[in-house]
């Protein structure tokens, strides 16, 4: 029985079960029949009613299905695209409402069985050129170093000041790949939600003089005039103030490699709106082409990769910073044109009273 039901359509099997009901009345009135119950005029009139009525009923059924059936072949359809990973298709809301909802459940599945793929795709991607940006990474300096030691044992460099000098450089390959290590290891850290988060009330004035404080070296080397300007009436906001100190250092870090000589940068914040404070950082530099602003924030993502490798850029500091401030329940953006400058901005929630 199941076997013969597994090779029939649904249309089919409701036909053949209208058709066995009618039989089982036509076999009820010949028996009738034969125990007399009926005349045979009665078994003759009785059997055309239930003939004429089992057609009608038939065509009745043929017409009531065909939506059922169209419903059951598209799904069948869609079914399939999506085995074969397609799920551009949609279901129309037809037949009863059953099918109806159906259609619906199944489409707002399509929908996020293609999200969820796409978001995949995506990250696969973005593993990829991760694993190449960081092998890369890596392998500069490390290439670096291993020149330069083996230059050192081969006995290649006689004069004191140039094996000095390749004595420095190693060192200073040696750190930047132990800044790259430590910041990769740090904001895998940070994702996977391993620090710990123990907000305070902290005023923003006192975060940057220290900041300002701490880059004065850079600043004066590079002879940056730098403005600050932090309202009076700012209130203290809910931060942890080491981890916001490295957001502004990284975006002020940021803007003294990509300002030019005796540019001006600046540095200010926003009275709160909707509960938040803004602290933008500008600066002078070249500017960032809209297309790759929604991509800076990105890991190891670089405007310019060989100057910025140049400078000694990991690629990571923006990413950080995104993951700071995102802790903070804030956002993190820059606004830039071309020959015009960048402001990169954040926010963090002021102390509620």
């Amino acid at each position: 029985m199941n076997r013969f039901m597994g090779s029939v359509g649904l249309r089919t099997y409701l036909l053949l079960t209208s058709l066995v009901s009618i039989a089982a009345i036509l076999i009820s009135l010949f028996v009738s029949y034969r125990k007399m119950f009926l005349t045979l005029d009665e078994l003759i009139w009785l059997t055309i009613v239930t003939v004429g009525a089992g057609i009608l009923s038939l065509i009745v059924h043929l017409i009531m299905t065909r939506p059922i059936e169209r419903a059951i072949d598209m799904i069948s359809r869609e079914s399939q695209q999506i085995a074969q990973g397609d799920f551009r298709g949609e279901l129309p809301l037809i037949g009863p409402v059953e099918f109806q909802a159906m259609a619906v459940n199944f489409n707002q599945m399509s929908r996020q069985l293609n999200e969820s793929f796409q978001q995949l795709r995506s990250s696969e991607a973005s593993r990829r050129e991760l694993v190449a940006n960081v092998s890369h990474d890596l392998r500069t300096p490390l290439a670096s170093i291993q020149s330069f030691v083996e230059a050192l044992q081969d006995d290649l460099i006689e004069d004191p000041d140039t094996y000095k000098r390749y004595l420095s450089t190693i060192r200073l390959e040696t750190q930047r790949l132990s800044g790259l290590i430590n910041d990769l290891f740090d904001l895998s850290r940070r994702e996977a939600g391993a620090e710990s988060f123990e907000p305070e009330a902290y005023h923003l004035d006192n975060l940057i003089v220290e900041t300002l404080q701490s880059h004065r070296l850079q600043i004066e080397e590079k002879g940056i005039e730098v403005e600050g300007h932090i309202p009076e009436e700012l209130p203290p906001v809910l931060i942890v103030p080491n981890e916001i100190k490295r957001v502004v250092s990284n975006l002020l870090h940021n803007a003294l490699r990509h300002s030019p000589e005796g540019g001006k940068i600046r540095i200010y914040a926003q009275l709160p709106k909707d509960g938040y404070v803004m602290v933008t950082v500008e600066d002078q530099g070249e500017g960032i082409a809209e297309e790759e602003q929604v991509r800076l924030f990105e890991r190891f993502y670089r405007t310019d990769h060989s100057r910025s490798r140049a400078s000694g850029g990991s690629g990571l500091g923006l990413a950080i910073s995104k993951s700071i401030v995102e802790i903070h329940s804030g956002q993190v953006g820059v606004n830039s044109k071309l020959g015009e400058g960048s402001q990169f901005w954040f926010t963090v929630p002021v102390v509620q009273r």
